[in-house]
């Protein structure tokens, strides 16, 4: 019984992050733009959707707001004290982030569903970028990811498009190359076409 219930939540994740992606569809026949693969989705510069409100305030104090860094590749990544994948990744997501800072890149963590000590301990020597206090998931569930489906990863383009959404525990050797890719993109030409 467990396993058809991973089965049935595998899938419902892998609709979400579809549902989250919607922009990535082209308007000729409806043929999907994105390659989605092992629970990781993919869009093409020209078709990626806008990012909702990403800001709130931030585990130590202080406010945070996604479009302050307009520019940047900016790398989300949704988490919880009590999620054991979440503690297996938080390494991978530091080595990523120290690896890719000097590219233009930020990261952001959306802590949910969480106690803010307990949030805060969990962070404490685990990764130097902040993270949003999210108790209520408002944040995660603004981007169609249910809290209890986490650890999530979108990484957002120069431009604040939804690029990627990963649906598992990342990996170093799994997300540096696509933040590197989308960090060594060309910024979109502004102006009409």
């Amino acid at each position: 019984m467990a396993l058809g219930r991973r089965s049935v939540a595998g899938l419902l994740a892998a609709g979400t992050a579809v549902a989250l992606l919607a922009g990535c569809v082209s308007g000729g026949g409806g043929k999907p733009e994105c390659d989605s693969e092992g629970g990781i989705v993919q869009c093409a510069p020209d078709q990626r959707s806008a990012a909702p409100k990403i800001s709130g305030e931030l585990l130590k104090g202080g406010s945070y707001d996604v479009a302050d860094q307009r520019g940047q590749v900016v790398v989300v990544n949704f988490w919880g004290s009590w999620c054991a994948p979440c503690r297996a990744e938080a390494e991978d997501l530091e080595d990523t982030y120290q690896a890719t800072k000097d590219s233009g890149v930020t990261f952001l963590g959306i802590n949910v569903q969480d106690s803010r000590d307990k949030a805060i301990a969990f962070e404490e020597g685990r990764v130097s970028y902040p993270s949003i206090f999210d108790p209520g998931s408002r944040l995660a569930l603004d981007m169609d990811i249910p809290p209890n489906t986490i650890p999530a990863t979108v990484v957002l383009d120069r431009e604040g498009r939804i690029a990627t959404v990963i649906r598992a525990a990342v990996r170093q050797e799994g997300l540096q190359p696509i933040v590197e890719r989308i960090a060594a993109e060309s910024p979109a030409p502004s102006g009409p076409r």
